[in-house]
């Protein structure tokens, strides 16, 4: 891309209750592998009180061999804009981007 060097880094913020541990690794995977490093300061996956065994520390474990990959969990169900809402308090990107949990991210 044409000045890339010029474009602010962002955050990209997942938000989920509940989903399937493919349909996770697919978002999170086409994320890291699309976007160009420069641009991805960090992914902020907000678990929205989950309790489907896998979310739990299956997820971590599997998350933590990225280090750009967080997890931050809800202490209680918030819905989809308050989990928004928490995971934007904690990014650090210059640019917030959020992505809904089950969506594949292509060049372009």
């Amino acid at each position: 891309m044409k000045h890339q060097e010029d474009l602010p880094d962002t955050s990209i913020i997942v938000c989920f209750h509940n989903e399937a541990w493919s349909v996770l690794l697919r978002t999170v995977h086409s994320i890291l592998d699309r976007t160009p490093d420069k641009l991805l300061r960090e992914i902020i996956l907000v678990d929205d009180f989950s309790d489907m065994p896998h979310t739990k520390d299956p997820l971590s474990k599997y998350m933590a061999q990225f280090p750009k990959v967080k997890i931050f969990r809800l202490q209680k169900r918030e819905g989809l804009i308050r989990a928004r809402l928490h995971g934007a308090a904690i990014a650090k990107g210059k640019v917030l981007t959020f992505l809904d949990s089950h969506c594949e991210c292509v060049e372009g």
